[in-house]
This record gives structure tokens, C-alpha cells and sequence, in this order.
């Protein structure tokens, strides 16, 4: 473990064999090094000796699963993450994940679509909610989404959202003594702003929660993190008494698929049987296939988008919501105003880069077209297509997310094989 964690470097590296000057020779000392495991110890004459299969599995898009030369064909996956460590750093994290699948299962690999229901059935009256922000999040309209269903709606007063800033001190603190006191919500947003005040803050949640605390009161505060780790912007107390969300957008396609598509409940299905049920179901699953598409970019780094884009889930409700509004509306589907909207008001708002703004309607043009009707492919490279509407509900469409959708490479998303090679070695 220690070598594949610290990938130690030999301390007197002989010079690299003209058969080898494949290896990058920043790697050739941790090559060397790798022989003080003893199943490696003759590695580099083995090497020497297969050069030309070293060369072939070096040079392999896809290390990790590929055959290894004789001498170590026989290497289980462990000890293939230490030459991977060694030689190959970009493909270390793909093999760790198949790693950590095999030995715990899928449940630590895939992450699931965070419902904030569950969080709230662990919580009481005296336990906060703070949530983290990161970019593109807002816990916001999960909060009022739970709110509707428990009756804590803004509309009866029953549940209070503020943003914190200069002049809402008073307003916060008077609020959270009724809230508590009459069983009602209180969101206090951004408080990372309020630094000195959340020391006052602090001793007034205290005294709320242990005088006469009505059970269904709750408190919501969201922060970002400190820019550094030394940093204290929330006191001690109320990170220790929270439920902590951190609820940061995934990674991979397949996770952003899942919680894009999760946005969408039955009752927009429901209503969907009004009007052009068959074109809402087909099109919304493009929508999210699309705003999980252009999330997933942001990885490859500048190769993904030139810039640094704040795409979020409102993004993505909202454009659900016209959606739903156009179909209603028209007889027949406005695919060029839908690809408008979304691509030069709704996404498109966040885009200042002329080359991005382009990149982003092409898969507009690409996704949201009559042909996602009739089974077309939603990826840039075959194996994963539009279902039927026809045949397919809201339970079906969830359950293909999981059992249809490829590997993810970066073909998939219109780039080069080579696009994810920096963002894996990081």
C-alpha cells in the first residue's frame, strides 16, 4: 500500500535502455523504485526483455484493462495499480474505481441523487441544516420543494428565506426567535458574508433551540467554504450540532444524467398528459442529457469550455418549466425556439466566449430536434439512444440511465481521445 500511495522513487536511477525511452523519463525513477516490491524485483530486465509488449500496453488508451506482457499477465488488479502508479498516473483513477467496486460494490462508486427528505426525517428542532455551497449549487428550491409538501410555504409565512447582507442582522435574529417559537423555517443564506455577526449568531440559536422550541422548527444556512483552511467563518458549535450537506455537482455523465433527470418528479409527467405527452417525455430526457453533456465538459478544463461556466440545476427546472409552457401552447413543436431559449437566454446567459456559445447550440441542434422522437443517438459516439416515449415512463426512463448508458470516453462528448489525459493525471 505504502508504494502505491507514495510511489517512492529509486535514489540511484542507472540510465534508461534505448528499448525503453517509450516511458516519459520523469516516470523512469518510480519504474526503478518499483522493484523494491518483491513481485517486481526483476521488472526491468523483464521489461527489457519485452519491450515491444511494454511499448504496446504503454501506449494503450485504456491501461488499466488492457492484457500486460507474459512475465506479469498474471498481475491482479492491486499490483496493475502500482505499474499504473508508476507508468501510467492518468489511468490510475479508473482502475481505482473498478478497484473499490470489486472489493465493496457499486454503492461507493455511483453517486446517487441527494433527497433532501431523507436528510430532514434524521433532523429535529435542534439540529441546523448547513449546506455548502459550491458553484452552479443552490439548495434553495429543494428546501421549498420539501416545504410544499410539510406545508412551509412562504405564502402562509410559515417558512422565511433571507439573504444575508448588511441591514438584515436585526431582521434574521428577530426571525429566528418567532420561528422557533411558533414551529416555523428560517433559510439564512450566505452567511460566509456575516463573519462577525455569526458570533452574535451563535449564542441566539442556543437560546431559541432550549427556550420553549416549538418540534417543528427548522434552520437552513448555506455557506461557501473559506478560501483558506485556516480560515473561520462559521463557529465551531454549529458545525458540530448540523446536519452537513455538501451536495457538489458529479463528476461523470452517468451521475449528472441521474440527478438532472431526478429534478423532474411525476407530477410533471402528470401534467404532461395534458398536452403532447409522447414530445414532453422525448425532449425532456434531451434536455437532460444535454445539461449533463455541458456540465461534463467543464473536467477537460479549457478543452471543455474556455471559460469557467456556473451551470446549475435552475437552469435546468426552468428550462423544464418552458418546456411544458411551448408544448401547451403550440400545436406544433417550436424546436428552433426551444433551442433559443435554452442556448442564448437560459444556459446561453452564463456564456461570454463566442467559440463556447457556438459549442453549447451545437448540441442544442444536435439534441433537441424532431428526430429525439424516433430513437436517435444522444451521444457523439453510438450506443445510446432516445428511448421511446411511446413505450417508456418515468420509472423506465430512470432505470435506462442506468443499464443503457456506455463507459464514458471523451468521444462522447465531441473531443479527442486525448482531452481527459491532463484532467486524470491531476
Amino acid at each position: 500500500m505504502n508504494a502505491l500511495v507514495l510511489n517512492a522513487p529509486a535514489l540511484e536511477v542507472p540510465n534508461q535502455p534505448e528499448n525503453l525511452k517509450m516511458i516519459h523519463e520523469n516516470f523512469w525513477p518510480q519504474v526503478v523504485g518499483l522493484q523494491k516490491v518483491r513481485i517486481f524485483k526483476d521488472l526491468v530486465k523483464d521489461m527489457e526483455g519485452e519491450a515491444l509488449q511494454w511499448r504496446k500496453w504503454y501506449g494503450d488508451p485504456n491501461a488499466e484493462t488492457c492484457e500486460l506482457p507474459r512475465a506479469h499477465k498474471d498481475l491482479n488488479l492491486f499490483y496493475r495499480m502500482l505499474l499504473l502508479r508508476a507508468m501510467r498516473p492518468d489511468r490510475l483513477s479508473n482502475a481505482l474505481t473498478q478497484y473499490v467496486r470489486e472489493a465493496l460494490g457499486e454503492d461507493f462508486i455511483e453517486q446517487p441523487s441527494f433527497d433532501l427528505m431523507k436528510s430532514y426525517n434524521e433532523s429535529t428542532s435542534e439540529t441546523p441544516f448547513f449546506f455548502v455551497l459550491f458553484p452552479g449549487e443552490d439548495p434553495t428550491p429543494m428546501v421549498e420543494k420539501i416545504g410544499r409538501q410539510l406545508n412551509k410555504t412562504a405564502a402562509d409565512r410559515t417558512f422565511t428565506n433571507i439573504s444575508m447582507g448588511q441591514g438584515q442582522e436585526k431582521i434574521a435574529e428577530d426571525c429566528l426567535t418567532d420561528s422557533a417559537k411558533h414551529g416555523k423555517w428560517i433559510m439564512l443564506q450566505n452567511v460566509h458574508l456575516m463573519i462577525n455577526w455569526m458570533k452574535g449568531f451563535e449564542r441566539k440559536l442556543e437560546i431559541a433551540v432550549e427556550e420553549d422550541c416549538h418540534a417543528d422548527f427548522r434552520v437552513f444556512i448555506s455557506s461557501e467554504p473559506p478560501p483558506l483552511p485556516s480560515m473561520e467563518i462559521i463557529p465551531e458549535s454549529i458545525l458540530q450540532n448540523s446536519l452537513k450537506i455538501a451536495n457538489e455537482a458529479p463528476q461523470n455523465l452517468r451521475a449528472n444524467l441521474r440527478r438532472a433527470f431526478s429534478k423532474f418528479d411525476n407530477d410533471n409527467f402528470e401534467r404532461a398528459k395534458t398536452h403532447k405527452e409522447k414530445e414532453y417525455k422525448a425532449i425532456l430526457f434531451g434536455l437532460c442529457m444535454y445539461h449533463s453533456l455541458i456540465l461534463g465538459r467543464k473536467k477537460f478544463g479549457a478543452q471543455g469550455w474556455s471559460r469557467n461556466y456556473n451551470f446549475n440545476d435552475g437552469d435546468l427546472t426552468i428550462c423544464g418549466e418552458v418546456l411544458h409552457n411551448y408544448l401547451e401552447k403550440y400545436d406544433k413543436v417550436p424546436y428552433a425556439d426551444l433551442q433559443y431559449v435554452y442556448g442564448s437566454i437560459m444556459y446561453g446567459g452564463h456564456i461570454t466566449d463566442d467559440l463556447d456559445r457556438r459549442c453549447n447550440n451545437t448540441y442544442l441542434m444536435k439534441l433537441i430536434k424532431p428526430e429525439i422522437l424516433q430513437q436517435m443517438q444522444l451521444t457523439m459516439t453510438a450506443g445510446f439512444k432516445s428511448p421511446d416515449p411511446m413505450k417508456f415512463d418515468r420509472e423506465k426512463y430512470a432505470g435506462y440511465i442506468e443499464t443503457h448508458l456506455p463507459v464514458e470516453i471523451p468521444q462522447m462528448f465531441g473531443l479527442h481521445p486525448n482531452a481527459e489525459i491532463g484532467y486524470l493525471t491531476n
